[in-house]
């Protein structure tokens, strides 16, 4: 069942666009306790037919820029061969604390940023 609520959670964030990493990692390895190695792994092997869903559903409602687009997903894919090297060269703990890193600096940056979106609609 923890297994349920956690597929069904990151979907739904995924779906949004947000990344159901950021909730399927971490749920992860604190109710379901595998390597950090795995679990990540499973955030990638998750993400691809979650991705396609919400793709074609974005595609359908015309929500894609494809311009914008294809210079991303390049770069991306270099950067994820480069990342994935270097994540596997990583000792589990070590890559668990880098990961823990990143969400505390992308959530402090969201509230940031949201904190500047309210004050300029406010603002108009």
């Amino acid at each position: 069942m923890v297994l349920f609520l956690i597929g069904l959670v990151s979907g739904i964030v995924s779906g949004m666009g947000i990344g159901g990493g950021t909730i399927l990692i971490p749920a992860l390895v604190i109710f379901v306790k595998p390597e950090q190695h795995v679990a990540q792994s499973v955030n990638l092997l998750f993400f691809i037919p979650t991705a396609i869903v919400a793709l074609i559903i974005h595609i359908k409602n015309k929500h894609i820029d494809f311009k914008t687009a294809l210079p991303i997903i390049i770069t991306g894919l270099i950067g994820a061969y480069l990342g994935s090297r270097l994540a596997v060269s990583m000792a589990g703990n070590t890559l668990r604390k880098w990961f823990g890193v990143f969400l505390l600096v992308m959530g402090v940056y969201e509230i940031l940023r949201k904190g500047k979106s309210v004050r300029t609609k406010k603002e108009a």
